[in-house]
């Protein structure tokens, strides 16, 4: 696979390599990516927690109401 990334990436990749964080443009690209997934990840889970406060804080309110496991196994039967 061949990549045409542009000027300013090139020169980010060779200062990479200059500074001894990989050896080769592969293992930047390698890096990069999986460091871009990791980040992906972070946010998506700073987001569920976001979401689960926000219903939690409903909940509390009393906004939302709520049923017994109880209540739900009877519902279900």
């Amino acid at each position: 696979m061949n990549i045409i990334l542009g000027v300013p990436y090139e020169a980010a990749i060779k200062r990479i390599i200059e500074k001894g964080y990989a050896g080769n443009q592969t293992e930047v690209i390698r890096q990069a990516i999986l460091a871009y997934e990791r980040m992906l990840e972070e946010e998506e889970l700073m987001l569920v927690h976001k979401a689960v406060q926000i219903e939690r804080e409903e909940i509390e309110a009393g906004r939302v109401k709520t049923h017994s496991f109880e209540d739900i196994t009877k519902i279900l039967k």
